[in-house]
Parts: structure tokens; sequence; C-alpha cells
């Protein structure tokens, strides 16, 4: 295969994990799945979460598509539509797990205006302790925080979690 074309499908495939990863938070996690995605809306004790288990059902297809495709002789595009789904993975751990939950310390502050808007939105999104109601379901994209929170307002700040006492 055609390098350009691989990195062409490694490229695409990145992108629509931003539309898989949106339907899979939305109507699997926040539905069928909030028995493991549950433990992700409340404070964490340790290092691990049942959410967890998530990245291993998400690798599944990457390492099957990958090992086919460098191992099996499959078609060479599914390699790399394989490491665009992994590259995916590492990015939304990266952005996730380490600058908006920080689950690894870190020194980092956002400054621009993309990084600011998209950890807004998903900390709207952890405003509501429920698996109804929240908003903004997407990793890497998300309305504007001030559409976000006019929706939580229309629907009468339901689920809306109090805020923390400061001492």
């Amino acid at each position: 295969m055609n390098a350009a074309i691989g990195i062409l499908l490694f490229l695409c495939t990145i992108a629509l994990m931003e539309g898989v990863a949106y339907a899979a938070h939305r109507w699997v996690m926040h539905g069928p799945g909030w028995f493991l995605h549950r433990s992700h809306h409340q404070p964490r004790t340790g290092m691990l979460e049942l959410n967890d288990l998530y990245a291993v059902i998400f690798a599944i297809p990457s390492i099957a598509l990958l090992y086919g495709g460098v191992q099996l002789g499959w078609w060479p595009g599914f390699t790399w539509v394989g490491a665009g789904i992994a590259a995916y993975g590492a990015i939304y751990f990266g952005f996730h797990d380490v600058i908006v939950h920080r689950r690894v310390g870190h020194r980092y502050v956002p400054r621009s205006s993309y990084m600011k808007r998209i950890i807004q939105a998903h900390r709207l999104h952890h405003a509501v302790e429920s698996k109804d109601g929240t908003v903004s379901f997407g990793f890497l994209w998300a309305p504007a925080p001030e559409k976000l929170k006019a929706e939580l307002n229309a629907r009468g700040n339901a689920g809306v979690r109090a805020p923390v006492a400061r001492p």
C-alpha cells in the first residue's frame, strides 16, 4: 500500500474516532454501560476505577487490526486503521486522564482558547452526578461552554452536583 494512502487512512481514523467515542460515551457509557462508567463520575479512591476497563475494551479492535494487518496478511489498510485507533487512544489518555483529570502529576496550565474550552466542557459534563442530563460527550471537540451552561440551566440544573465548600 502507498504510504501516503496509509497516512491518510491513519489520520482519517483518528478524526472518525472522535465520532465513535462520542457515540460510545453518550449511548453506551451513559446507557447500558453505566455500571462501569459510574465510577468515573464519582470521587476516585485509588489509581484505577472500574471505568478504566473501557480502555481495554476499546483497545481490542486496534490490537486485532494491527495483528491482522501485520501478522496475518490482511489488507494493509487495517494496519493503518488499527494504528489510528491506538493513536486516538493515546491522545485521549493524554488529554482526558492526564490533563483534565490529573491522574498523572504535571504543571501544564492551559493557555489556548481550544484547551480552555475543551477542559471546561469536560468539567461541565462531570457537573452532573447521574447518567442522565449530562452535556458534552466529545473528548477532542465540544460545544462552547456558554451553550452547555445554557443547556444545563434549561434542564433546571437537574442532577448538577452542589459546589464543593472551600475551607
